[in-house]
């Protein structure tokens, strides 16, 4: 394996992830026909704009409706390394020594409204996500600082010309949230795609009932013929979990994409028996605390560090995981790809000292030192139940352990976004979700320059240790970079307090066919392959 690639999954890692459950010979042809429903386990969505939004609430809710230029393969999801075309014809090979990819567009593609979709229409949307128009927010803008330029030099032609060759391009493009959009509406209203649907994908956007259920009816002309094997879908908004387990229980619902914890499960396995199956995976998603900078006295690393070491991760899990979709301890990078931290390595980590007597009062130390002894503060929280609540108690009772004394503000989605946004809050529990393991990019959330630091902090060095990262090619030099950068991150500057990697349960109804779990938890075109065998 090259040494550029070899900070890609293993080959036995990627075979721990597959526990997919491919159509077998008994479940017989695909049958079309039908309305699936499903749980999206939020209030709503933020918006409708896959550009600017990267929770799940949005993604579950609009991606039927869209299309990419590439993607994971459908029928191999949890690979990191399998893309295939989407809107392009082949999967090109890069010239100019891996700086340039010329893509060739399918014939015959319309968006929802019958007009053709163009090459143009595929650079404006890549511009819209590289260079936003002011005041339009691109969540992934970072993402792609390799690019120097795109180019639509005729309607059926893309050119992605990069400024330096890198392993992380593809894996980058291939991300579901990268919606293609029409130009002209674009131009129109940059900020349209927020409470409006217009794409090219499966299925065609019916109606929404605000915080209700999304609703969607297939696309006739849908250029992968054959598909989708849906009448329709509907997507529920149900944030209390309790709701969904009953509304999988009576049949209300067939899934919930986003999984359940173990006890759900196993209630529901007891309740349904052979009518439920159910498929788990290791997930690409973490959960982190964020301290607002700009507020005293989290401006004070030693205060950040307290808050961090006061948290018993290592004893914490075992019983965490019971209750909530929570498994491993893991640093910033996802435990098994080759970039991740040993155990041995990240308990050299503040907060994941394997003493944690020793940890806790160094913290109050620290808090001593900083005149916050006693400190009283809010933590920020998302109206989620997995595992957002559950991590939030967790916490908050561990901090109370070194006299701090913290109450809880939980928003729904949306104005909890906006409260990040604002840097309206004291310290914040959020979460890093990807949709293709590719810990080079997954680490970005983690920068100053990223258009998600809702820690508000300046910090240079670490720039350059992560573009120094970015730019080598050597493993093991990358590798040694990648702990640098961590216990930058998470200990010297403590800008971020790593909490616990989460865990994939997918309990759904037997006749749901065709659907395979991957490490991420994002529904792109995977609803066009899902079909109902009532």
């Amino acid at each position: 394996m090259a040494d550029g690639l070899r900070y890609r999954i293993a080959a036995g890692w990627c075979a721990l992830l597959a526990l997919t459950w491919p159509a077998s010979a008994a479940e017989g042809p695909p049958k079309r026909g039908g309305t699936l429903t499903y749980l999206i386990p939020a209030d709503s969505p933020p918006s409708f704009d896959g550009h600017r939004e990267g929770t799940f609430a949005m993604v579950h809710a609009t991606a039927p409706f869209y299309s990419t230029l590439i993607r994971i393969n459908p029928v191999n999801p949890s690979s990191t390394t399998d893309f295939v075309c989407d809107l392009c014809t082949g999967m090109p090979e890069p010239g100019d020594g891996g700086k340039t990819y010329v893509f060739e567009l399918r014939n015959g593609v319309k968006f929802h409204d019958g007009t053709p979709l163009t090459a143009a229409d595929v650079k404006a949307s890549w511009d819209h996500i590289i260079s936003p128009p002011e005041g339009v927010l691109s969540v992934r803008q970072s993402y792609f600082m390799m690019v120097d330029s795109v180019e639509a030099p005729d309607p059926k032609t893309v050119v992605f010309r990069l400024k330096f060759a890198t392993t992380v391009f593809l894996p980058a493009l291939a991300d579901p949230r990268n919606f293609i959009y029409k130009k002209t509406t674009l131009e129109k209203d940059p900020r349209w795609y927020e409470k409006n649907v217009e794409g090219s994908g499966p299925f065609k956007f019916a109606f929404y009932e605000t915080g209700q259920s999304i609703n969607g009816v297939r696309n006739p002309d849908y250029y992968h013929p054959g598909l989708p094997y849906l009448d329709g879908f509907k997507g529920i908004f149900t944030e209390k979990q309790a709701t969904r387990i009953d509304a999988l229980r009576s049949d209300r619902a067939a899934i919930e994409f986003r999984g359940l914890p173990p006890a759900a499960r196993d209630e529901l396995k007891a309740n349904l028996g052979d009518r439920l199956a159910v498929q788990e995976s290791d997930w690409d998603c973490g959960s982190f605390v964020e301290a607002n900078h700009k507020r005293k006295p989290f401006d004070d690393v030693r205060v950040r560090r307290a808050l961090t070491l006061a948290i018993d991760r290592w004893h914490g899990i075992p019983a965490l995981s019971k209750v909530a979709d929570v498994h491993t301890v893991g640093g910033i990078v996802l435990p098994g790809a080759p970039l991740a931290a040993t155990k041995d390595e990240l308990q050299q980590i503040a907060g994941f000292w394997p003493n944690i007597e020793q940890s806790r009062a160094e913290a109050k130390k620290l808090l001593k030192e900083a005149g916050a002894e006693g400190l009283s503060f809010e933590l920020l929280n998302r109206n989620v139940d997995q595992p957002y609540k559950y991590n939030g108690n967790w916490v908050i009772d561990e901090w109370s352990k070194i006299g701090l004394r913290v109450t809880q503000r939980v928003l729904p989605t949306g104005p909890w976004f906006e409260a990040m946004r604002q840097g309206n809050f004291d310290v914040v529990l959020a979460g890093n979700c990807q949709s293709v393991v590719n810990p080079l990019l997954d680490v970005q959330r983690y920068l100053p320059d990223y258009a998600a630091n809702y820690g508000q902090f300046d910090d240079q060095p670490e720039n350059a240790l992560y573009d120094k990262m970015l730019h080598e090619t050597d493993f093991t030099k990358q590798r040694g970079l990648m702990r640098q950068f961590e216990k930058h991150v998470l200990d010297d500057q403590a800008h971020e307090i790593f909490l616990l990697w989460w865990y994939r349960m997918v309990p759904y109804r037997s006749y749901v066919k065709g659907w395979k779990i991957s490490p991420s938890h994002y529904l792109n075109q995977d609803l066009a392959t899902v079909w109902l065998d009532k």
